[in-house]
């Protein structure tokens, strides 16, 4: 069981798109982008795969949190986010697939 005051949590949320797609997706993803910059939601890094399990048309956006509190606050921010929901809406037609991961960071 995880103390959630004591360890820091990496949030990945996994998101695979139609491969002709992929200059449309992007260029939503920048603009998701540009709402983290304005402050408007959580920042992360975006990733994609190089090699690994996932296909190339997959985008990763991480973020790390101080707790499991936090990474659930963020989560219900995307959520509820006009703007968000807004992009969210444009952006779910090129999907495939997606899913949220949750990981407890190790500190030894």
């Amino acid at each position: 069981m995880i103390e959630e005051d004591l360890v820091a949590i990496i949030v990945r949320i996994v998101q695979q798109f139609q491969p002709a797609k992929r200059q449309q997706f992007i260029d939503l993803e920048k603009q998701f982008a540009g709402l983290e910059h304005r402050g408007i939601l959580p920042p992360g890094e975006r990733m994609t795969p190089i090699a690994g399990r996932d296909p190339g048309n997959t985008i990763i956006w991480q973020g790390r949190f101080n707790n499991l509190a936090a990474a659930e606050a963020a989560l219900k921010l995307f959520e509820s986010s006009p703007e968000h929901t807004e992009l969210a809406n444009q952006q779910v037609h090129f999907f495939t697939n997606s899913w949220v991961e949750l990981y407890e960071l190790l500190e030894y």
